[in-house]
């Protein structure tokens, strides 16, 4: 069985991670051959995310889809322009509890996230927005790097 990525986020975050895996599923460029990736947007189910809010705490949304689908030698990516937030922070940890890679996009400094994730690329500014525009160009640069290396389906 393939390797799974999981993508989480808050906000604009959250819209990054469903574009994120749209890329990795479907493909970023037309042309690409590259066979589809596994990979899911842990903010796109509002019944879990309503239940899972509402049974378990906001805190809990990502953790516990973290708990039921993920497994050792998946990657958990969280986006975070400010890296504070508990969700992410919970997430993070349960991740780690269970052998899964975490790797964080941040600005602001990285908040708290940094320093529980295996992996941070800080952007080295203050402003939601160019924080943001930087995110998304790292996002796509790692799907250019994947659809390079990844053979055709």
């Amino acid at each position: 069985m393939d390797r799974h990525v999981h993508v989480c986020g808050n906000g604009g975050s959250a819209a990054d991670a469903q574009h994120f895996v749209t890329e990795l599923v479907v493909r970023l460029d037309s042309t690409s051959k590259r066979r589809p990736l596994p990979a899911t947007a842990l903010t796109t189910d509002t019944s879990i995310l309503t239940a899972a809010a509402n049974d378990l705490g906001f805190d809990h949304v990502f953790a516990r889809q973290i708990e039921a689908r993920a497994q050792r030698g998946d990657l958990l990516v969280l986006i975070s322009t400010s890296g504070n937030s508990p969700n992410l922070l919970v997430a993070a940890s349960t991740a780690a509890e269970l052998g899964v890679k975490t790797v964080a996009l941040l600005g602001k400094g990285g908040g708290k996230l940094k320093a529980i994730v295996d992996s941070a690329i800080i952007v080295p500014s203050d402003n939601t927005q160019r924080i943001q525009e930087v995110h998304a160009l790292c996002l796509h640069l790692w799907c250019e790097w994947l659809e390079a290396e990844f053979p055709a389906s």
